[in-house]
């Protein structure tokens, strides 16, 4: 064992008792939490604007703060990217991490002194809480890889900008930067796909234990680790391989093709970053929940699900959230985000610690028909379809067909992508449709009721949603293809590929 590996073991035992003592206490820590957030907000021009007193109470600040989105705070983070002082925290922010909003166009988001810790920390904790409940750490003494975005950053009006991986690439760790790959001339290619074959020939032959990146994106990596070694998998090529570390989608639909790639099994972590925050990572190795972060200077607020559009919800604390129910997360944070609402909806696990799974986008949904369908339950579909006949699914999105050419009734019409294609398509369709109806019952009164036909299945060609996402300008990094839409914009342009 190294003493590189011998402190760390020591460390996350030490990580772990932080986080048993303030995870076991959520109403508490979270209360402490807002207390200092109201101090730093009552000295902004924010605050100012919206009568925040150092010693606000929680009702009052829900009253002058109302939840919105990017577009509704724009002339706030504007001023911010304008050089601003003291808009919405204290000083300037250290960063504007650029991010594609789905429907503000790029987006500008703050990261200040005080909150970049909350990203540098969290991913450091999750590794470690890993290390503690698995009792290896030998993977540090290896390779290890974070395919990511450019970390060449531009200057803003005298603020870094540049995207949330990029940015995290210049706090990695000085004890961890002697492993990390790939080489920095390499990692700040912009191509994507040239970028993804350069650091397939910088790995290749290196002893790579820890792989972290967005699953579809880590596959297209793995692809090309198989191509240029005459189809090997991942795990004779990278035999040391240990560790898998991801986040941004649901791993679930991607698991079968990715355990392939690699050929066995490997231990896996999940996080829960954004551009606005790191909220949860997963810290068991015998469930995929994950452990909502209420200590990071983030003070949690949640929607019920039925009220997301609501002009004026219901909003929540910690201490007055359901087991088993899905909410919208809302954040207030030393970032300068108030009342923001990020857009994920979390299902929540368990409330004493606070254990959530990532259930979807507020915005990616299908309810032509009033049948409100979310992320969670298209993915509990597809995985019931695979697991019961078969096949491999390389990535999927689902869209209403409202007027179909044949005068039949309307339906959800499902395009997958297929590595392997179910001996039998029309089965496959067939536990699709009857999982959908079983976890959603304004779906299931829809076709029961024939105002809908059954799910119909379109397969789709090698690299379509490649080719997809190429035609967007949005291949690779931080850009994820959206499991739900409410309109045919995706669908019409995967059927015209």
């Amino acid at each position: 064992m190294s003493i590189k590996s011998f402190a760390a073991r020591i460390l996350a035992a030490s990580v772990v008792r932080n986080t048993n003592k303030w995870s076991n206490d959520p109403v508490g820590t979270q209360e402490k939490v807002f207390r200092s957030l109201m101090n730093g907000l009552s000295q902004t021009k924010f605050g100012m604007d919206h009568g925040i007193k150092k010693d606000e109470s929680y009702a009052s600040f829900k009253e002058k703060v109302p939840v919105r989105d990017y577009e509704q705070l724009r002339s706030y983070f504007e001023r911010i990217a304008d050089g601003e002082a003291d808009v919405c925290w204290p000083g300037k922010p250290l960063y504007l991490a650029k991010t594609s909003g789905t429907t503000s166009g790029v987006k500008y988001i703050p990261i200040t002194k005080q909150s970049i810790s909350n990203h540098i920390r969290s991913a450091k904790n999750a590794l470690l809480t890993y290390i503690h409940n698995s009792g290896n750490a030998s993977f540090i003494d290896g390779k290890l890889i974070f395919l990511s975005g450019s970390p060449t950053l531009s200057k803003h009006n005298g603020i870094f900008t540049g995207r949330l991986s990029g940015i995290s690439n210049h706090h990695v760790p000085g004890y961890l930067k002697r492993n990390q790959m790939p080489s920095w001339e390499t990692n700040c290619i912009e191509d994507w796909e040239e970028k993804v074959r350069q650091i397939a020939k910088e790995t290749l032959g290196k002893n790579m234990t820890l792989i972290s990146g967005i699953p579809p994106w880590v596959q297209m990596y793995f692809d090309i680790l198989k191509e240029m070694t005459g189809g090997r998998s991942i795990g004779e090529i990278f035999p040391g391989f240990q560790l898998f570390v991801y986040g941004g989608v649901n791993f679930e639909p991607y698991r079968d093709k990715l355990e392939s790639s690699i050929g066995r099994k490997v231990d896996s972590v999940e996080l829960f970053p954004a551009s606005e925050g790191f909220f949860a990572y997963q810290d068991k190795m015998d469930s995929r929940e994950l452990l909502l972060l209420l200590d990071e200077n983030i003070f949690y607020e949640f929607i019920p699900i039925a009220e997301v559009h609501e002009e004026n919800p219901n909003r929540l604390s910690v201490g007055e959230i359901k087991t088993g129910e899905n909410y919208a997360l809302v954040i207030n944070s030393n970032a300068g985000l108030w009342g923001y609402s990020i857009g994920d909806t979390v299902r929540i696990e368990s409330t004493d610690p606070v254990r959530i799974t990532v259930s979807g986008r507020v915005k990616h949904f299908i309810s032509a028909f009033g049948e409100h369908v979310i992320g969670e339950e298209v993915e509990y579909a597809l995985a019931k379809a695979v697991s019961e006949a078969g096949g491999k699914v390389t990535e999927f999105t689902v869209a209403p067909q409202v007027n179909p050419e044949d005068h039949e009734l309307p339906y959800h019409e499902w395009f997958i992508e297929f590595e392997e294609e179910p001996v039998d398509l029309d089965r496959f369709s067939n536990i699709l449709d009857r999982s959908m109806q079983e976890r959603n019952t304004y779906y299931y009164d829809l076709v029961s009721g024939a105002v809908l036909r059954p799910i119909v299945v379109r397969s789709l060609k090698k690299d379509a949603f490649i080719d997809y996402m190429r035609a967007q300008g949005k291949l690779g990094g931080q850009n994820k293809v959206p499991r739900l839409s409410n309109d045919r914009k995706i669908a019409d342009a995967l059927l015209g590929l």
